[in-house]
């Protein structure tokens, strides 16, 4: 029994929504957070990153004071306003490629405790502390958990009835190319509805964001009994598994571990059959691996498949590459912490990858094929994990947009 709860949300007023919100904070190159910050006083990267120029200068609490401070101007200046009255909202992100529609909701924290809300990756303690300590400081949260539910036809009936009735929120476009429509849904009809539906959902599955997750647990254990009644759920942005997009991530190896370009394929063919391919290559199926080498695409098809008896994490191909290649030959020991390694998410292409090896900056790169939903569900039943940076998600939630404030 799956338990969701509307909530009053913070966000931007309608004629600033589109100058205010903005992608993941990670996702802006120097140059592009500079000039954001120089041309867009209402952009959310004056909260999120108030300290830009000096941010090496301060400390982490005092930077999230900082930010703190921030967002309460904003809401001081009327940029942002809180809703009256609480809600879910229907959310529709339109890319060049797809479009995929969710819900924003507070999801139960209890539900994660009792394993109703899986998990499929280990989260760094470091990164859960650092977060849990800026979730305190600013006393808010905007990018919410990308939680997957199995397909529900009565669901996506109300949701297409919704969109076609309900006038939108929000409708607008950002200058990457993308349309973002946000519904309201704060009739008690609505509400009552989307409630009953997930009570009668068994299970739910993190798709992105367990250590906002775990940081939100980690907070409500703190807090103990002076915890907030928002601080017992957690925004989360729920979506079908068959809407879901899954990307790779590649992998990007500084050096060949002392060996030479011949040495290392004369290794790999102990498990693979190696052949060389046109420009650009990637694998179309599992256990078949891309290798951009010296200026020339490869493909890896591994000789010994593995049994589908097998336990699901020996079938994953990230796992199979760092059992069979990383490890063993190019010595890569902890796929988070070693600086031999990179990765690159599937939907930036190949051009990347192969300018980074052709520019010296890395020896060799491999191209996965991404694992599948069923997979992750399977990992997460069985309470395995998946190797680091095995999986890129589609959506990505735009920052500042939707508020949760504890």
């Amino acid at each position: 029994m799956i338990k969701i709860t509307p909530f009053r949300a913070v966000r931007p007023t309608s004629d600033k929504v589109s100058l205010v919100t903005t992608r993941s904070y990670d996702e802006y190159s120097a140059a592009e957070l500079a000039s954001w910050l120089d041309f867009n006083p209402f952009s959310f990267l004056h909260i999120i990153n108030p300290a830009f120029v000096n941010q090496e200068k301060i400390s982490p609490d005092k930077r999230f004071k900082i930010v703190g401070t921030k967002y309460a101007d904003f809401k001081d200046k009327g940029i942002f306003i809180k809703d009256k009255e609480e809600a879910f909202f229907l959310y529709e992100i339109q890319t060049a490629k797809h479009s995929f529609t969710g819900i924003v909701v507070g999801a139960s924290l209890k539900n994660y405790q009792d394993n109703l809300i899986k998990k499929h990756e280990n989260t760094l303690d470091y990164r859960v502390q650092n977060l849990k300590n800026y979730f305190q400081i600013t006393q808010f949260n905007t990018e919410p958990v990308l939680v997957m539910y199995k397909e529900n036809p009565s669901l996506q009936e109300w949701i297409d009835h919704t969109k076609k009735c309900l006038l939108p929120l929000y409708d607008f476009s950002t200058t990457n190319k993308e349309r973002h429509i946000v519904w309201k849904i704060d009739t008690k009809e609505g509400i009552d509805f989307l409630q009953k539906t997930f009570k009668e959902t068994d299970t739910l599955y993190i798709a992105d964001g367990h250590h906002r997750l775990a940081t939100s647990q980690m907070l409500l254990e703190e807090e103990g009994s002076k915890a907030s009644e928002a601080m017992h759920y957690c925004m989360s942005y729920l979506i079908s598994e068959n809407n879901l997009k899954i990307n790779e991530y590649n992998r990007l190896i500084h050096d060949l571990n002392g060996f030479s370009s011949v040495e290392f394929v004369e290794m790999l063919q102990q498990h693979f059959t190696v052949e060389r391919v046109h420009d650009f290559w990637k694998p179309t199926e599992m256990h078949s691996f891309g290798m951009y080498l010296n200026g020339v695409f490869y493909h890896l098809k591994l000789k010994d498949i593995p049994d589908e008896n097998a336990p699901i994490l020996s079938q994953l191909d990230a796992q199979l590459l760092y059992d069979l290649v990383l490890h063993p030959i190019l010595g890569i020991e902890d796929l988070r912490t070693d600086s031999r390694i990179s990765y690159i998410p599937g939907n930036q292409g190949l051009v990347e990858l192969k300018k980074s090896i052709d520019d010296e900056d890395y020896k060799v790169g491999f191209i996965l094929y991404p694992p599948t939903i069923e997979q992750i569900k399977q990992l997460a039943d069985a309470q395995e994990t998946m190797p680091p940076k095995s999986t890129y998600i589609e959506p990505k939630f735009r920052n500042g947009l939707l508020i949760y404030e504890f």
